[in-house]
């Protein structure tokens, strides 16, 4: 029976990162094991291999490359903070035929260096899309730092989201109280400590970046995407236009690999808001984060090449 187990073990252990060998024999030769794995090494396209153009002596090798419009250095970036939707937003994004990428890839972006990394990490689970155009990662955390001026000559579209503090913080505070073991963030105080460091962080990316970005409330992605998606469409030079719909991935509800929960399994936009009331957050602590969002999400607008904010459509929100 021909398997891809069997594909990786008699043809070329390599496969995971960057080819497929489709109806592979298990008598296929070393010459021909030799060439695949030099295709391979070349980490530059995918590469899909007939059956008959191998394994027939006297066939020339016919080698299907994925659209040469693929540009390595594409990237798309998303800055946001944990619980603003961003789990949602990698599955409609990735689930575009032009872009490739839907977790949090744990990542930092401070040389050009960075980027190859990226395509080598993704390559180990997942496999690149013939004529896509564009990588994806989501910085969440202040761990992960992204230097768009050390990228090189790379084309890079920066998306930038904020959610609101109070929904935010005790939807953090649920998640973390879920856990086994007791974590930092189960505590309101903790989580709302997080929530201003990341958002003045952000703030501090969009006021020194030497490149355009696009804001976005976070909370358009369950409230109004049909506004958002055709603005993000556009933005990044897509076609077809995003849609509400999204595909269901290998790595969807992995640990650290973002949202766990049954409704992201859907694979459509669920419009129902979850209620996490029962989180109680000191008043000073939370009219200290609402200050910060107030503020930083101005002067994020304010820098913005685009933006699109709950309040009805404008440039400039």
């Amino acid at each position: 029976m021909k398997t891809t187990a069997i594909i990786n073990k008699k043809v070329i252990k390599a496969v995971e990162t960057s080819m497929r060998i489709e109806d592979c024999r298990f008598d296929a030769s070393k010459k021909t094991k030799a060439q695949a794995k030099t295709l391979m090494e070349q980490q530059c396209v995918q590469v899909s291999v007939p059956e008959s153009d191998i394994y027939l002596p006297g066939r020339p090798q016919r080698i299907e490359t994925m659209s040469a419009s693929f540009d390595l250095s594409a990237r798309i970036f998303l800055l946001s903070h944990m619980r603003a939707y961003t789990s949602l937003a990698g599955h409609i994004l990735g689930s575009h035929p032009q872009i490739n990428g839907y977790y949090e890839m744990h990542l930092s972006y401070e040389d050009a260096a960075a980027l190859d990394r990226q395509l080598e990490a993704f390559r180990q689970d997942e496999v690149l899309k013939p004529g896509s155009r564009y990588l994806f990662d989501k910085l969440l955390h202040n761990d992960y730092v992204l230097k768009p001026e050390r990228l090189g000559a790379a084309e890079l579209k920066i998306l930038v989201a904020l959610a609101e503090p109070a929904h935010t913080i005790r939807s953090i505070v649920h998640l973390f109280r879920q856990k086994p073991d007791p974590d930092l963030y189960a505590s309101p105080v903790e989580a709302a400590r997080y929530y201003v460091e990341r958002v003045r962080a952000i703030a501090d990316f969009c006021r020194t970046a030497d490149r355009p970005y696009f804001y976005f409330d976070a909370e358009l992605w369950q409230r109004a995407p049909e506004r958002l998606l055709p603005r993000l469409t556009a933005w990044l030079q897509l076609e077809p236009t995003l849609s509400e719909r999204y595909a269901v991935f290998g790595q969807t509800g992995k640990a650290r690999r973002g949202d766990s929960s049954t409704r992201l399994r859907s694979g459509r936009i669920d419009r129902t808001r979850s209620d996490y009331s029962e989180v109680a957050i000191p008043e000073d602590v939370l009219e200290g984060a609402r200050e910060v969002y107030r503020e930083c999400r101005a002067q994020m607008i304010a820098g913005a090449a685009d933006s699109v904010c709950l309040e009805e459509t404008t440039r400039n929100c």
